[in-house]
């Protein structure tokens, strides 16, 4: 499975030293679940793109992209977010950059239930609510607001491929969704 985001900042590595990097050292990423507060600041809605692999196969994936070389965690985040949602998205980032989980994912299955078949990685994973409007990445067929339930339903959690699914559970319950 190859979903890949036109990269806006090319440069940083080839593709073939990405894919040399990949093969021998862990990437750091950042990976965020958008969602929508009520005013009391409870999750309505989570955001989720619909995606199609290189077999055709629908997917369910979230905000996620690689931190780059001297680029804060704030910045990856704010970069990712823009891309992925647009630019209207008004995504509210932390005060601090301390991530509700940090995910490893392994190019096979490992303890963790993680996994990315490109490479080993680490990414610092996010809530983040979004108050704007949300267009979908180029590679997204479209972004799906849903609520809590929806998300955590058999059906939906299904679409998820490498853990995801477990991850967005997880988000829910740092962000105190008892459901």
């Amino acid at each position: 499975m190859a979903i890949r985001t036109p990269d806006p900042y090319p440069g940083w590595l080839s593709p073939e030293d990405l894919y040399e990097a990949r093969n021998r050292l862990p990437m750091l990423y950042v990976e965020a679940v958008p969602v929508r507060l009520d005013p009391l600041g409870y999750v309505t809605e989570v955001g989720l793109l619909l995606q199609a692999d290189d077999e055709g196969n629908m997917m369910r994936s979230l905000v996620s992209g690689r931190v780059l070389y001297k680029e804060t965690i704030r910045g990856a985040l704010l970069r990712h977010l823009e891309k992925d949602l647009g630019a209207l998205a008004l995504p509210q980032l932390p005060v601090s950059p301390v991530p509700f989980t940090v995910v490893e994912y392994f190019p096979s299955p490992s303890q963790t239930g993680f996994t990315d078949e490109r490479q080993h990685a680490v990414a610092l994973a996010y809530v983040i609510p979004v108050a704007g409007e949300c267009e979908p990445r180029q590679d997204a067929l479209e972004l799906t607001w849903m609520s809590p339930e929806e998300v955590l339903s058999g059906p939906v959690q299904m679409e998820f491929v490498g853990g995801r699914g477990e991850l967005v559970r997880q988000a829910l319950a740092y962000a105190g969704y008892a459901g």
